[in-house]
């Protein structure tokens, strides 16, 4: 495991709305990516950014510490003056080997989120790891990790009780939400069509919201989620536009600025001086600080669930200890699999080599003694190499392996 590293600015060390300044525009994702991975030979990587937590996950053989993870954050051009840098990298949480591994892990089964026992951050996991494989960040190593992380996380959800009766901080924001008694034709403005939106939606449907009418940067997806809503479908620049009034905003994006500035929320509200309610969960907030001077808002934030979710890690104490049994057990179970996979590409010439000698001793070193042999001959020795050419293949690979077990 001495390849695997994280580097993880989290919520419990970092305060939720200075953690958004470390979140990374996903048009410029993958060219960061690419640039650190090459700047620093950095084998395999990807990035994970939730409501809770940004971190870097790696397998790399470079030292990682504090001195590393100030350049890294420097070379990510993320817009940082030193000062906060250098803040942010005090805060930060650096984890190698199988610390690295149980890290993954319990993040993945949600051990480590704001509200624990929410299933959401094992898709988001998931999501950060194939945007990265498909793009050629990651390779076999980060592989076989994220197969042990979702092996964990499924039997974790399966086998304990620690997402019954789900807490997520979507399902806490509604509650706040319906705390406010707004009616069931309330109007509805949802900004981004991602995941998040789309299970706040699925609470409103559910509780017989009917007017909705979606926003976001590709028009498609807003199209998608409209459809799922039986409502309209609008591209984000459509906001400084639109006039049809709004009771309620749902909005969660990747973006790295406010999206809802004073100027839009004024052509939003359209005139009306009612009092209206803002639901951000995007880190950073997509509402500019200022509406919140200037107009009246029922504003509910991440930050404003920490409560609410304290609770719940109180209620969810005995599960977490069964959850973190099963998390070492499914590392005790990895390791030996991770040296046996190690030895396989270690191996892997080994037929190759073999061939090679076949064919020098065949061609070159006994040429003319194999020339002279009768057909049936030849047969006989063409049948002997091919067995011997296989048992030298297995043989190593075999003792390789059991020196391994024993080990």
């Amino acid at each position: 495991m001495k390849y695997l590293k994280v580097i993880a600015f989290t919520h419990k060390q970092v305060e939720l709305k200075e953690l958004g300044k470390l979140v990374v525009c996903q048009d410029s994702l993958l060219p960061k990516l690419r640039q650190v991975k090459d700047q620093f030979n950095i084998p395999e990587i990807f990035y994970l950014a939730t409501c809770n937590r940004v971190a870097f996950i790696m397998a790399t053989e470079q030292v990682v510490d504090k001195a590393f993870a100030c350049k890294f954050i420097e070379a990510m051009e993320m817009g940082l003056c030193s000062h906060h840098t250098n803040l942010f990298v005090e805060a930060a949480s650096i984890y190698e080997d199988q610390e690295a591994l149980n890290h993954l892990l319990r993040t993945s089964c949600s051990l480590e989120s704001l509200v624990v026992g929410e299933k959401e951050i094992l898709a988001q996991v998931r999501k950060a790891y194939e945007s990265a494989r498909e793009a050629g960040l990651t390779g076999d190593h980060l592989r076989m990790v994220m197969g042990c992380a979702v092996k964990a996380a499924k039997e974790v959800y399966t086998h304990t009780n620690i997402s019954k009766n789900p807490i997520s901080v979507v399902s806490l924001a509604y509650r706040k939400l319906r705390d406010l008694k707004l009616c069931t034709n309330a109007r509805v403005i949802i900004i981004g069509a991602g995941e998040t939106n789309r299970n706040i939606s699925k609470y409103l449907q559910k509780h017989k919201f009917s007017n909705f009418a979606v926003f976001n940067r590709t028009l498609s997806k807003a199209q998608e989620l409209a459809a799922d809503l039986n409502g309209e479908a609008y591209d984000l620049e459509a906001l400084k536009t639109y006039n049809k009034g709004f009771d309620v905003i749902i909005t969660c994006t990747s973006a790295t600025q406010p999206v809802i500035t004073p100027e839009i929320y004024a052509q939003l509200l359209n005139g009306c001086t009612e009092k209206k309610t803002i639901v951000d969960l995007a880190i950073p907030n997509d509402t500019d600080p200022e509406i919140l001077e200037k107009f009246a808002v029922n504003f509910i934030e991440v930050h404003s669930l920490n409560e609410i979710a304290q609770k719940n890690i109180q209620e969810r104490y005995q599960e977490l200890v069964h959850a973190e049994k099963i998390i070492n057990q499914n590392i005790n179970e990895f390791l030996p699999q991770l040296k046996q996979r190690r030895i396989e590409l270690a191996m892997r010439q080994v037929p190759e080599k073999i061939k090679e000698i076949r064919n020098t001793a065949i061609n070159s070193v006994f040429a003319e003694e194999v020339q002279g042999m009768d057909e049936q001959s030849r047969e006989i020795l063409e049948k002997v190499m091919n067995y011997m050419e296989k048992k030298y293949i297995s043989v190593p690979m075999v003792m390789a392996k059991e020196i391994l077990i024993n080990q």
